[in-house]
């Protein structure tokens, strides 16, 4: 059990707007700081006392001024920004997810509205044209997603539920992951594998989503090869990390048609400051087959009140000395 009161730092602008909820939740005394994670000095004066840091993000500079700090809790999924090596030994290192049935939703939404070609429909009747072959028998037959297959590169927490859906309107799927631990007929799957099999996925899929982790493995792992195994008709979704896939060869893959759409939430550049910048050094908004989102297919209040609950709950075990949950690393 900790000597005194726990002294928190909340630097996250995602949970700012559930304060209240957040702190109502905390063991009594606890003192908390809520510095505007845009403010690089206030986050830095904050956590110096700090025993908890609940951010998306900690510099090795902040780490080195945090000589108190016992846990660092990110309100999501990716530990990516934190720097281990800086933090102070001990420190343990926790994160949080909830965020697959807001990515699910969106996965399965932006590749009905791609694959059937809603967005080319949309931005042709704003010219007053039909592009529909009821109208115009030059326009394309589309398929359901019952005569599509999804290849999913990636099978966590993501990927599973985004299956769920696309198998309810009666989709097939495939599925690789790094160890190929997935048990393909107890999840509905036509078959899984390695990331060795991931060129026979992108060669018979019709939609591909991307939920891999960013590592220096995963880093450009679909790269101009892999994107031209693709069918030409096919839609790519990346809602794990840009990098993923290489930058140079989707743009040249979707500016060429040599795959049919992508639907991007994730990106290689992100505003330093702001709410405004380039996502990429590629002009992707000047393309008409791809849906661009600024990181926001997990964002919905639920997802956050859900990671709320789950970061003060482990405060709370901090607090008395219990095991924390979603430990993802322990400082040495």
């Amino acid at each position: 059990m900790t000597a005194g009161p726990l002294t928190v730092v909340v630097a996250d602008a995602n949970l700012h707007p559930l304060r209240a909820e957040f702190e109502a939740a905390l063991p009594a005394g606890t003192v908390t700081h809520w510095p505007d994670p845009r403010d690089s000095e206030a986050v830095e004066a904050a956590v110096s006392p700090a025993d908890v840091l609940v951010a998306g993000q900690c510099t090795a500079r902040t780490a080195a001024l945090a000589t108190r700090l016992r846990l660092v809790h990110t309100a999501g999924a990716g530990t990516d920004k934190i720097d281990l090596a800086a933090l102070p030994p001990g420190t343990q290192v926790a994160n949080t997810f909830h965020h697959e049935d807001a990515i699910a939703e969106y996965v399965v939404s932006a590749a009905i509205l791609l694959r059937r070609g809603f967005l080319r429909q949309h931005q042709a009747l704003r010219r007053a044209v039909w592009d529909s072959p009821a109208h115009d028998p030059r326009s394309p037959w589309m398929d359901s997603l019952s005569a599509t297959t999804v290849g999913f590169v990636g099978f966590g927490h993501i990927g599973a539920r985004c299956w769920q859906g696309f198998r309810a309107f009666g989709a097939s799927g495939v599925a690789v992951t790094r160890r190929g631990e997935v048990d393909a007929a107890a999840e509905g799957l036509a078959w899984a594998g390695t990331i060795d099999d991931l060129g026979a996925l992108l060669d018979t899929s019709d939609v591909v989503v991307v939920s891999a982790p960013l590592t220096p493995e995963t880093t450009g792992l679909i790269g101009e090869a892999e994107l031209s195994r693709m069918r030409s008709s096919a839609v790519l979704v990346n809602v794990g990390r840009g990098p993923v896939v290489d930058e140079d060869a989707l743009y040249r893959a979707l500016r060429t048609h040599t795959i049919g759409a992508a639907a991007l939430d994730v990106w290689y550049r992100y505003p330093t400051s702001g709410h405004t910048g380039a996502p990429g050094k590629h002009p992707f908004e000047t393309l008409d087959n791809v849906l661009m989102t600024p990181h926001s297919s997990g964002l919905t209040r639920q997802t956050f009140i859900r990671r709320a609950a789950d970061i003060t709950a482990n405060i709370g075990r901090l607090a008395t000395g219990e095991p924390l949950h979603n430990v993802v690393a322990v400082v040495r």
